[in-house]
């Protein structure tokens, strides 16, 4: 399962994708280094050697080694906010 890594939605995309592609849901770059397999979350680099280096990660780039990530990412919702904001109200409350 495809997901967009910056909301957590499960995409759609079947084949090739150009590099301006937009996720359909928080409009972000899809062929981005966040969204590759290649690429090592704790190192911040591509596991591909022969790869070029890029500067912004979040960004859409040109890069011939992309391979759209299958890895689960959380959907991010602000139910920890509201969460929090509920408690501190309950404990503040005159």
């Amino acid at each position: 399962m495809k997901t967009c890594y910056f909301c957590g939605n499960e995409l759609d995309i079947r084949g090739f994708f150009g590099r301006d592609a937009l996720c359909p849901h928080c409009h972000r770059d899809l062929k981005c280094c966040l969204n590759c397999a290649l690429y090592d979350v704790f190192s911040d680099y591509c596991r591909e050697p022969l790869s070029e280096g890029i500067d912004d990660r979040e960004r859409g780039n040109f890069c011939d080694f992309f391979i759209f990530s299958e890895r689960v990412v959380p959907q991010r919702t602000d139910d920890r906010v509201k969460k929090a904001r509920e408690e501190w109200e309950r404990l503040f409350k005159k």
